[in-house]
């Protein structure tokens, strides 16, 4: 029996134990809750008036899409509600992706100027220099179809473009050549179809792959045409870039000049016969391999293969740019 009251007094003290515990921390809580809010994330400890900071110090915002837009001088009709949204999402995407958006400012100071002339002179609309930019992002970049240039050609249109493309020589990495077939692929797109709106996205698409869609779908206009994801965003997304590079302060980006990349001045030297050693050549002409491969990425060997005596120009920088 003493035992059975011993065993009684033992639960009787540990009820009431529990239930201090129980209102110790309930105060604690309500204490806690009431003098200093705070949000715990693992061991660190957030008060609101830091999250409120956090708040003020960083803010993502909307874009104002401009009153109107056009491409070529052909207007995009932004009133379509369809077109507006599509127009907006590249425009965020491109806003908001700001290291690509800086190297962009940068790279078209020093690229721009080579591009400019070359569609001016072969009659394209200077907006086509913005299809490189987002073909290539200015860069001699190879796709996973094989597609490779600032222009990204492929293989079998360069060749009947006109270009040289074998292992030893390949010039769709030359940047004026590449230009200038690239011009001459637009006008005939644009010969077909009547809109460089629509050269624009055959560019991606290519003429058969536009043409059977505009007669599937019995349409004129690239803005009507439903099309896969990637020549669907294609022209959008040149508008986009347009407008940020045209405007980037607009957009929130904030790139000094002087924080560009320059085009370095070069002299063309002819060169008909081989050249068995490019770095020796290179050295002739007071350069090393590493530069005369940056100014002429079309030379794909540590050599030049010219049995046929063809005339090359090969561009060398003039000096002090390298010292």
């Amino acid at each position: 029996m003493k035992k059975i009251f011993l065993g009684a007094g033992i639960a009787i003290v540990f009820i009431f134990t529990i239930g201090a515990i129980q209102q110790d921390g309930d105060s604690s809580s309500a204490t806690s809750t009431t003098n200093s809010p705070s949000t715990t994330t693992g061991n660190t400890s957030y008060k609101s008036s830091d999250n409120d900071k956090r708040v003020e110090d960083y803010n993502v915002y909307s874009v104002q899409l401009p009153k109107s837009l056009d491409f070529a001088g052909e207007a995009v009709p932004l009133h379509q509600p369809d077109i507006r949204e599509r127009v907006d999402r590249e425009f965020l995407v491109n806003t908001y992706w700001q290291s690509n958006g800086i190297l962009l400012i940068k790279r078209a100071q020093k690229y721009f100027p080579i591009i400019e002339p070359i569609l001016a002179e072969n009659g394209v609309p200077d907006d086509f220099k913005y299809l490189a930019v987002i073909e290539s992002g200015l860069q001699n970049v190879t796709s996973p179809a094989g597609a490779r240039g600032f222009w990204q050609i492929m293989r079998g249109t360069g060749k009947e473009l006109g270009l040289e493309v074998n292992d030893n020589v390949d010039e769709r990495y030359h940047l004026e050549m590449a230009t200038k077939a690239a011009c001459d692929y637009l006008k005939q797109s644009k010969n077909k179809f009547g809109s460089w709106t629509l050269a624009g996205a055959a560019y991606n698409a290519g003429n058969g792959g536009i043409n059977k869609q505009l007669n599937a779908q019995d349409v004129s206009s690239y803005y009507d045409l439903l099309l896969g994801e990637e020549t669907g965003r294609y022209v959008f997304r040149i508008l986009a870039i347009k407008e940020i590079l045209k405007n980037p302060k607009n957009f929130g980006f904030n790139v000094d000049p002087s924080h560009g990349y320059d085009t370095i001045p070069t002299k063309n030297v002819l060169v008909d016969y081989e050249v068995d050693d490019l770095s020796a050549f290179a050295k002739a002409n007071n350069i090393n391999y590493k530069i005369l491969k940056i100014h002429n990425p079309w030379l794909r060997e540590p050599k030049l293969n010219n049995k046929s005596g063809k005339e090359y120009l090969i561009q060398i920088p003039k000096e002090g740019y390298y010292n």
